[in-house]
């Protein structure tokens, strides 16, 4: 691990003996000194590490504690959510009671134990990960739920919730839709929930690549491996090493190549185009595809091993169109979005245009829906965007009869007529089975101008 990968943590201490036995007993992390306060609030601007030991008997006053907790009020007035681990010999438990009410991690009475002071700082490394994980996964959350998806649909909520599980564990995920529902969206999601979110998300379009360079761009090549290679170059799958490599269109990949996808998912091992020597990399794969894999599989046209290899775990997206009123939400937030940049006029949506993007079927998912959007923003004259703008106008499917009255309507409807065909016509029966008494049943048939 270079020195750059390795946690930083800050030892400030005043006893160059003492400075020098730690530097050498912690040589698992990247280790800076300091020996007084001006030192150590320099190396916390700089480095900014996660972690601080620190000595309360500081200079000028080496034989007392006030510079220690000047020290330790500064650091934490200056990065909260540092880790400090307070060690003294004056009066222990004093110290301590002071320390912790300041606002430290940890206390550590001298003379110091190398080994149970290195367990304190392991520790306080782990909780600062922690910690600072929380703080991203909400942020995510604040920002507009998994991956920065928009949507209040039921449907979609299953997916997340699905994906928020999945994301911890070490395992290949097959994401299954239409074009156009969100799929990477989904992906890049599941990398920023998992624990590699520190890694590289790299997608690749395998669809989008010719068959003759797919190969090279996945797992690189080494200088003269073929005409014009003028350097070594790392493929998609190194420089997502320690990450995610989302594959969009796994069903595009052309079976010769399915063979060396397979023999990394097996032994996570590559070879570059032209060489020889095999590369350990540790990168998890996550795959897209709207085509039929099972079709594929069964015509022999995509490898059944290499199938359950990337779908351990398979999650199908549903269309826009199946997403309850996920296609309005998105539309207010496409208004917003091009309306800044493209006309400031345009404020938001009007009651035809969102009857109409509701009764719409949305072949093209999101990506249809946005592209309309944008289109519209740009035609909009007025302050909302119509139905007319969004070329909708008359083609809707019976959207605007929608309203919560007529859909309630519908349903009273509808139970009652199949409350009465199972009674038989009874109106006992039928009053029974839909739990309401008999001179209400009476009331909703006359309303609704039913007969038994």
């Amino acid at each position: 691990m270079s020195d750059k990968d390795r946690p930083v943590l800050l030892i400030v201490e005043d006893d160059v003996g003492l400075q020098r036995q730690l530097r050498w007993a912690y040589e698992g992390y990247e280790i800076v000194v300091a020996s007084d306060r001006t030192q150590a609030l320099d190396a916390i601007r700089a480095h900014e590490p996660a972690v601080v030991t620190l000595d309360l008997g500081l200079p000028p006053d080496p034989d007392g504690v006030t510079e220690g907790f000047a020290t330790l009020r500064d650091i934490l007035a200056m990065k909260p959510d540092t880790k400090v681990i307070v060690a003294s010999g004056h009066g222990a438990r004093e110290s301590a009671l002071q320390a912790i009410a300041d606002g430290a991690w940890d206390f550590y009475a001298k003379p110091i134990d190398i080994d149970a002071l290195g367990l304190i700082v392991s520790r306080a490394f782990h909780v600062h990960a922690l910690e600072a994980e929380n703080r991203r996964l909400a942020a995510r959350i604040d920002a507009g739920g998994f991956g920065g998806l928009i949507s209040a649909s039921p449907e979609m909520a299953t997916v997340t919730r699905t994906l928020e599980r999945v994301a911890p564990a070490n395992v290949s995920v097959m994401l299954l839709g239409a074009s156009g529902t969100g799929k990477e969206l989904l992906a890049r999601g599941l990398h920023d929930a998992s624990p590699r979110s520190r890694g590289n998300f790299v997608a690749i379009n395998c669809a989008a690549i010719p068959e003759t360079l797919l190969e090279s761009e996945l797992f690189g090549h080494e200088k003269g491996a073929f005409t014009g290679a003028v350097k070594t170059t790392e493929g998609k799958i190194e420089q997502a090493a320690g990450g995610t490599l989302f594959l969009d269109e796994i069903g595009d990949v052309p079976l010769a190549l399915q063979v060396k996808l397979l023999r990394f998912l097996q032994e996570r091992v590559i070879e570059r185009v032209g060489g020889r020597k095999t590369i350990p990399v540790d990168t998890r794969i996550v795959c897209a595809t709207h085509q039929n894999v099972d079709g594929m599989v069964a015509d022999g046209r995509f490898r059944e091993d290499l199938y359950y290899r990337l779908a351990e775990i398979v999650v199908r997206i549903p269309a826009l169109a199946d997403r309850t009123g996920d296609a309005v939400l998105l539309a207010r937030h496409f208004v917003t979005r091009y309306a800044a940049s493209m006309n400031p006029v345009v404020t938001g949506l009007a009651p035809d245009a969102r009857a109409a993007i509701d009764g719409w079927g949305w072949p093209g998912n999101v990506r249809e829906l946005e592209n309309r959007i944008k289109r519209a923003v740009i035609m909009a004259d007025g302050k909302l965007v119509t139905a007319t703008d969004l070329d909708l106008d008359g083609k809707a499917e019976d959207a605007s009869a929608l309203n919560l009255r007529a859909a309630r309507e519908l349903a009273d409807r509808k139970a009652i007529r199949q409350a009465l065909a199972r009674a038989d016509g009874n109106i006992s029966g039928a009053s029974r089975l839909l739990g309401i008494s008999r001179p209400t049943l009476y009331d909703l048939l006359k309303s609704y101008d039913l007969h038994a």
